[in-house]
């Protein structure tokens, strides 16, 4: 017996103890397929010429990731009876290939479509730090995988923030790709036009390792001392009615960039906020294409919240969808504009620090878009962004600092990270 099979099953006794727990964290857990796959990594691992960047590290699959032999239910009870995968999507593949091992299948907001996590089938987790708060969505599972030591790596989908919004929350990192960088072959869909597979992992340097082998890029080194980081801070959207705690640690974040020597310059964003309906419109649209059919079953199988946001479709004409989209293409291009001069925008990745399930639950519209609101921003202009912890003392939840760029400003986006990531630490 090797040494990742005895990490799996230390890693399935974990779970073993989470009791009902594990259930609102997991939709499918195999036991013994995971071993099966831990056995296969074993030996992919030793008769590899060289180094495997993923060797024997266990990596939580969001129910939405086709993987051989097994349904893919996006965490609905609508798509429990749909005919397993018959092959692993190319996301599995590659980090299969890399030497890691998939470990269970975890459940999310349904269909993806919610920034909070909650979740009527399996029942929604608490997080990390409360375990009467928000998980965060969609990723919600993922991110407890992650975050209570049970896998290295939760491989997530980011629509709205579903990547970055459970990551902020939890204490981890969460990367939003560019979304013509990530494949998404066998990922089942939201909106094709915003969804983007992205990794959640508990250190920047796993994040950075799983998004290049998702994506099969390698983020290039950085040859000499490099010059100070051009940094955007938002005027005019992302920092509007932030609760004190998250102005506070924001504030703090510039003062410490600033006096590390990094250039720091305001640009509006107004534009974003401008068009926010935006991503209402078309995510609804897109989603009531795939599931318009279906609606009359999910009055009676599905989450209430979740058919509610697709049927605000039913509201809106073709030619709101045509002006829909003109002005999303015109709002990437204002974005590209506006992030002409500088390398990197940052802003808190939330508005407010995470609110009670109980809260939500009561008060889905509004706090469910709060949540999404910032995250949303970025997924409209179509850029790529990670979240990353702002530590805020022994057993107090950490904020969680955004940092972003316009589409396929990828690697400016996280060596401005690998840079930034330590003075937060400090």
């Amino acid at each position: 017996m090797g040494a990742i099979i005895d990490k799996a099953k230390a890693a399935i006794d974990k779970v073993d103890q989470l009791g009902d727990l594990a259930a609102r964290i997991f939709t499918e857990f195999d036991r013994d397929r995971i071993l099966r796959d831990a056995d296969a990594a074993e030996e992919r691992v030793a008769q590899s010429a060289t180094a495997l960047p993923l060797a024997g590290m266990l990596v939580s699959v969001k129910d939405l990731y086709d993987e051989a032999g097994v349904t893919t239910t996006a965490a609905s009870k609508l798509l429990q009876g749909r005919p397993a995968a018959t092959r692993d999507c190319e996301v599995i593949a590659r980090i299969k290939a890399a030497g890691a091992v998939p470990f269970g299948r975890t459940a999310l907001s349904e269909f993806a479509y919610s920034g909070v996590g909650l979740n009527p089938h399996y029942g929604t987790p608490g997080n990390v730090f409360d375990p009467e708060g928000i998980p965060g969505g969609s990723t919600s599972g993922g991110a407890l995988t992650v975050a209570l030591g049970l896998a290295d790596i939760a491989l997530g989908t980011d629509t709205g923030g579903s990547v970055r919004i459970p990551s902020a929350i939890n204490g981890l990192y969460g990367y939003k790709p560019s979304r013509l960088w990530m494949s998404g072959e066998g990922i089942h869909p939201l909106a094709k036009s915003f969804d983007t597979a992205g990794p959640l992992a508990g250190d920047l340097q796993t994040a950075i390792t799983a998004f290049e082998v998702m994506a099969g890029k390698t983020l290039p080194a950085q040859d000499g001392k490099p010059a100070p980081i051009k940094i955007g801070v938002p005027a005019h959207a992302f920092v509007n009615d932030l609760d004190d705690r998250v102005r506070a640690d924001f504030d703090a974040v510039c003062k410490k960039l600033n006096d590390a020597g990094h250039q720091l310059t305001e640009i509006d964003l107004g534009f974003l906020a401008e068009n926010a309906v935006i991503n209402k419109i078309l995510v609804a649209a897109e989603a009531h294409k795939i599931y318009s059919r279906d609606f009359k079953a999910l009055e009676t199988c599905g989450d209430p919240r979740v058919l509610n946001r697709m049927r605000f479709a039913d509201t809106l004409s073709a030619a709101d969808l045509i002006d829909a989209y003109a002005k999303r293409t015109d709002v990437i291009a204002m974005f590209s504009s506006a992030m002409a001069d500088v390398d990197v925008m940052i802003s808190p990745t939330l508005p407010m620090m995470a609110p009670k399930i109980a809260e939500v639950e009561a008060d889905f519209d509004r706090l469910n878009a709060m949540m999404l609101r910032n995250t949303s921003y970025l997924n409209l202009s179509d850029a790529c962004a990670i979240s990353i912890p702002v530590p805020a003392g022994d057993g107090v939840a950490p904020g969680a600092l955004m940092i972003a760029a316009p589409h396929g400003h990828d690697f400016a986006v996280l060596h401005a990270a690998r840079r930034i990531d330590p003075l937060l630490r400090g």
